[in-house]
């Protein structure tokens, strides 16, 4: 049973006449006329009978007519779902993306990327920029939010510079000036998160270039941890921009310069398989919904 018999059918069907139908599936009247003798062959029934009014449907042609409706719009919707893939409409979407992205930009991220891709169902994984690598790499998520990390397999994409500024308590000693010398933070009780971040090995290569050792260092597992011990007094630390705009905003932190060195950047870039079949238009969607103007200083 062909898609072009049952079309025929139907449109026969609908006007009452082989020459009429003819003409809307510009084919000839005889091989009209074989569409549908194929097809009432196979289904072993006459589907019309010949009046000097036109084609009337048989009875089996009037039950069979809303099951081949049914068919016709099936197969419509399924080529328009396909579409919808191809163009990125619907689907699903698998991020990875690290610690600090994924808590402090990706929800305002995907919820511009939904408002714009409400029917790409989202699922997002998270780990070190170098475990998202190998996400990606063994193809468990299409797209990740890393910092940059040179890999043959991959393309990168870059996003934004995220920032590493020195948080204090705004009571603090060092919160009473907007520039500091590096020698003073050596009195200081430094804050430290996750010894296996870049944020950490950053952080430990400025005090090696800066010749300062911490009085003391205390190491913690996550940036929210860091920042209320921040926010309580307990030290000074090193965080990522992105993951202290809000305190930094409210009051409850205050950033402070160090004289004579520019701040520590690191690149954040989406990267994705050189070979992976990901719509272009959820990549640029995705890429597009990381406003630099937000992100950035």
């Amino acid at each position: 049973m062909l898609l072009s018999q049952i079309e025929a059918f139907l449109i026969v069907a609908e006007r009452r006449s082989v020459s009429e139908a003819a003409k809307v599936l510009y084919v000839s009247q005889p091989a009209l006329t074989t569409r549908i003798k194929n097809l009432e062959r196979e289904l072993g029934v006459d589907l019309f009978v010949r009046t000097p009014r036109g084609m009337r449907l048989t009875a089996e042609g009037r039950a069979f007519r809303a099951h081949a409706q049914r068919a016709v719009q099936s197969l419509a919707e399924g080529a328009q779902l396909l579409r919808e893939l191809r163009d990125g409409r619907v689907g699903e979407l698998q991020v990875g993306a690290a610690p600090a992205i994924s808590t402090y930009v990706l929800p305002l991220v995907l919820r511009r990327f939904q408002a714009a891709f409400p029917n790409v169902h989202l699922i997002v994984r998270t780990g070190h920029s170098e475990e998202v690598l190998e996400l990606v790499l063994r193809e468990q998520v299409q797209l990740g939010l890393v910092r940059e990390l040179p890999h043959p397999a991959i393309t990168s994409r870059p996003l934004y510079e995220d920032e590493i500024v020195l948080v204090v308590d705004p009571g603090h000693r060092l919160g009473r000036q907007s520039l500091i010398e590096v020698g003073e933070l050596a009195t200081e009780r430094l804050i430290l998160f996750d010894r296996t971040s870049s944020y950490f090995v950053l952080t430990s290569a400025f005090f090696r270039e800066a010749g300062v050792v911490p009085r003391g260092v205390m190491e913690l597992d996550n940036v929210d941890a860091t920042k209320k011990m921040v926010e309580h007094g307990l030290g000074i630390a090193f965080l990522p921009y992105t993951a202290v705009r809000g305190e930094l905003a409210a009051g409850t932190l205050q950033e402070v310069g160090i004289a004579g060195y520019e701040p520590v950047r690191r690149s954040i870039v989406a990267i994705r398989r050189r070979d992976a079949i990901v719509p272009e238009d959820l990549i640029e969607g995705l890429v597009s919904a990381v406003r630099r103007d937000e992100l950035e200083r």
